[in-house]
């Protein structure tokens, strides 16, 4: 029985699948199964000189027999024959191309002992190279550090000279400022030294106009009146001149000198001592000195004999005037001769001249009666009425005058009385400079109708 081969060529849908060769030993024939490569190419590959589909296979020299025992051996397989792929044998190589494989592979061998002994020759010889390359690696790192070094040196020197420099400008600039700032605070405190005084100026001006004696609103309408009443009443306030102001100025400054040389009022005094006036009576006396006991006190009935100051000009000497004891007391005057009264004047030292002022009177009432030829000490209590109460004042004039109430309701007066209640803090004595009394004689029908 001669042998055959039979070819079969799998499905490529089953390509993935692992291929199983079988072999029949009794028949001797060979079967060998190639599956296709992915479905491409399937018709290049042959087994035996032709390939050919599953479904259309074909039989080269076997006979009937051998026929039914291939298919009997693809039946019992539990392969598909679609996995099935030829097996081809090996051809054997030809000797001149195994030769020349050896010979490659013994030069290449020979190259890679070469290797070695140049590697091992290297390692060998390494050593001494290397410590002279390190040597000189050792030098240039040394020289670069020397470099470094110097280059630092050379930094910090110019740091160092800018600093001074810096330090040098700063320190003056400082100076500079330092110099600036204290010129101006000289400038300065020498400014505020001149607004100093200059407010110092001021507020002293202020003080004295302040302290003058300047015209009230009242006082200030009453010159407007008086002026307008000089000039005949005639004309607006509007038609003032300045030379009108003047004129009227110089006869008021004429008649003030007038008054002065006319006893400072310009007022006749009835209480005057050198015109008839004396004291009659008054309250204990504030006696201290020489003329501290009562031998000093002359006959008239317990009145001292220096009570009669209070009727005489001071002429503003301080120390001129009759103290009484205590902060009240009284003092009972007789008039030269009966008068309508018109005012009183109650006069105390000067301010700019004092010493002390507290010892001036302060709250005061003046009374009068006609006494007649009765005594003059006496007091007739149904015949005193009031003609004055008030207040002086240690920051107005020294010579203070006072308006009787109603002089025409009064009548006639040839007695007075001052009575004060206090004084400006002194707790030892009041002092009483001079008290004046201002009128007129009566007529000679009125003094008639008195009596």
């Amino acid at each position: 029985m001669s042998a055959s081969t039979v070819s079969i060529t799998a499905n490529p849908a089953s390509a993935r699948r692992r291929p199983v060769v079988l072999g029949d030993k009794k028949s001797g024939a060979n079967i060998e199964l190639v599956p296709a490569d992915n479905g491409a190419n399937a018709d290049d590959r042959a087994v035996s000189g032709n390939s050919k589909d599953l479904s259309h296979h074909s039989i080269r020299g076997g006979e009937a027999k051998d026929l039914a025992a291939v298919k009997k051996a693809l039946g019992n397989s539990t392969i598909s024959p679609r996995r099935a792929r030829k097996v081809v044998p090996r051809a054997e190589k030809p000797r001149w191309l195994t030769v020349v494989s050896v010979f490659t592979k013994n030069v290449l061998l020979l190259v890679v002992l070469l290797g070695l002994v140049q590697l091992v020759r290297r390692l060998s010889m390494g050593p001494s190279g290397s410590v002279a390359e390190f040597t000189d690696f050792e030098g240039r790192i040394a020289e670069v550090e020397g470099m470094l070094k110097k280059t630092s040196k050379m930094i910090q020197v110019q740091v160092d000279v800018v600093d001074k420099k810096l330090g040098s400008e700063i320190g003056g600039l400082r100076k500079e400022f330092s110099k600036q700032i204290e010129d101006s605070s000289v400038m300065m405190r020498t400014d505020l030294k001149k607004l100093e005084a200059k407010s110092e100026a001021v507020e002293q001006s202020l003080r004295e106009l302040k302290e003058g004696n300047w015209l009230s609103k009242e006082e200030f309408e009453k010159f407007i009146e008086e002026f307008m009443k000089g000039k005949g009443g005639v004309g607006d306030q509007s038609d003032v001149s300045l030379d009108d102001v003047k004129a009227y100025a110089r006869d008021v400054v004429l008649k003030e000198i007038e008054k002065h040389a006319a006893d400072g009022l310009g007022r006749v005094d009835y209480a005057l001592f050198f015109g008839g006036g004396m004291v009659v009576k008054h309250s204990e006396p504030y006696l201290i000195g020489k003329g501290s006991t009562w031998f000093s006190i002359s006959n008239r009935q317990g009145v001292h004999s220096d009570a009669d100051k209070m009727l005489k000009p001071s002429f503003g000497e301080p120390g001129q005037c009759f103290p009484l004891k205590g902060s009240n007391g009284y003092v009972q005057i007789r008039l030269r001769t009966a008068i309508v009264p018109e005012a009183v004047t109650l006069e105390h030292v000067a301010k700019s001249v004092a010493y002390d002022r507290s010892s001036a009177p302060k709250d005061c009432r003046v009374s009068g009666w006609l006494q007649g030829q009765a005594d003059a000490a006496a007091v007739d209590t149904e015949k005193m009425f009031l003609l004055a109460e008030f207040m002086y004042d240690l920051e107005k004039s020294n010579a203070q005058t006072f308006s009787v109430m109603d002089s025409t309701a009064h009548g006639l007066i040839d007695t007075v009385r001052l009575d004060f209640t206090s004084n400006h803090g002194s707790p030892t004595h009041t002092c009483i400079y001079r008290l004046r009394v201002h009128g007129h004689e009566p007529e000679p029908e009125m003094l008639a109708m008195q009596s």
